[in-house]
């Protein structure tokens, strides 16, 4: 038994079952995925998290809070259930729902385009700039389908971690840190 989700847009999509037999769940919102991932978990397992084999979670590349929400419930998950967690970037995820390999174009901010899969690492490009065969976005059903597919059959590993291809738009701050006193 799989349990798959995934929050890297403006959504909640989480899938419980085998590869061919998924009972999915998609939630559209662009606010409220941290509050709102484990209580549909919850409900989507029946609240028997015993049976769960293997977590699978999509570690973006996306929404950065999303992306930070959906790892972080997998790896808690993980510890607690004793259970491995496998991490699935949207690239492969997407380039599974399409059925094809080759590169794949996933929506970014201001304009731009997440551009990964089919070898090299992943950039940020333009529009323009997207190859005219490139495999475009799952939908968020599609998406987490392929996410549980690809978990149940991947071996356990490193701890899923969240894929980013640009860097946050925080900075540090410049100021030194204050002297902490004894």
């Amino acid at each position: 038994m799989i349990l798959a989700f995934d929050t890297s847009g403006p959504w909640i999509a989480a899938a419980l079952g085998t590869p061919g037999d998924f009972r999915v769940v998609v939630e559209e919102m662009s606010r409220g995925q941290g509050e709102r991932l484990l209580p549909l978990l919850e409900d989507l397992t029946g609240g028997d998290w015993n049976r769960i084999e293997k977590i699978g979670v999509g570690v973006g590349p996306g929404n950065f809070t999303g992306i930070r929400i959906a790892v972080a419930a997998a790896r808690g998950l993980a510890l607690g259930l004793g259970k491995p967690a496998i991490g699935i970037d949207g690239f492969e995820a997407s380039a599974r729902a399409a059925g094809r390999g080759g590169p794949v174009a996933l929506p970014a901010p201001r304009g731009m385009v997440h551009l990964g899969g089919g070898g090299g690492a992943p950039r940020l490009v333009t529009e323009a700039e997207v190859p005219k065969d490139t495999i475009g976005a799952a939908s968020p059903h599609d998406l987490v389908l392929a996410i549980g597919t690809l978990a149940a059959e991947r071996a356990p590993g490193q701890r899923p971690a969240p894929l980013y291809v640009r860097p946050a738009d925080a900075a540090p701050p410049s100021d030194p840190p204050p002297v902490i006193l004894p």
